[in-house]
């Protein structure tokens, strides 16, 4: 039992090492997520469309989300288990969220990674796990599995 803690611990430092290695090849560590998230999130803020819903849902609590999503991204790009969160729940109950809000959200991090300077490589890679994360939010926020089953839908299946 021991042999296999210490085989798994080793396993994951060695994932986190690589993952580091890889992002580093690309132009990212941490004072780039913490630049990423800063701007992103401060653009978020001024944003006619997805500021009044960020902010009914995190108004007074802006520095604690900051802090969460440097260490979502530090998470994701680094594989170093730094965030805990669960996001879908997170996003369960937001006032004023809808599916087309992902869309924009995307636009404005797709600019905000050319504006502070992210590689391609690395802008790629951001755009890549953002769009995935988008996609899975969409699904557990709004998917309605009527829209897939003709049975549901009322409509004779083939």
């Amino acid at each position: 039992m021991q042999d296999d803690l210490v085989g798994r611990a080793a396993h994951r430092a060695d994932i986190t090492a690589r993952a580091e290695i890889q992002m580093a090849a690309v132009g990212v560590d941490r004072a780039f997520i913490d630049r990423l998230v800063e701007t992103f999130y401060g653009r978020i803020q001024a944003h006619p469309t997805l500021g009044p819903v960020f902010d009914n849902r995190l108004a007074g609590r802006w520095p604690e989300h900051l802090a969460k999503m440097k260490a979502f991204w530090g998470s994701v790009a680094f594989k170093n288990g730094a965030y805990g969160g669960k996001p879908v729940q997170a996003h369960h109950g937001v006032s004023d969220i809808t599916e087309n809000l992902f869309a924009e959200w995307l636009a404005l991090f797709r600019k905000t990674l050319t504006d502070v300077g992210a590689t391609e490589e690395a802008q790629a890679w951001f755009m890549a796990t953002a769009e995935r994360i988008a996609r899975s939010l969409v699904l557990a926020l709004f998917y309605n599995p009527a829209f897939d089953d003709p049975t549901l839908r009322g409509q004779p299946s083939n």
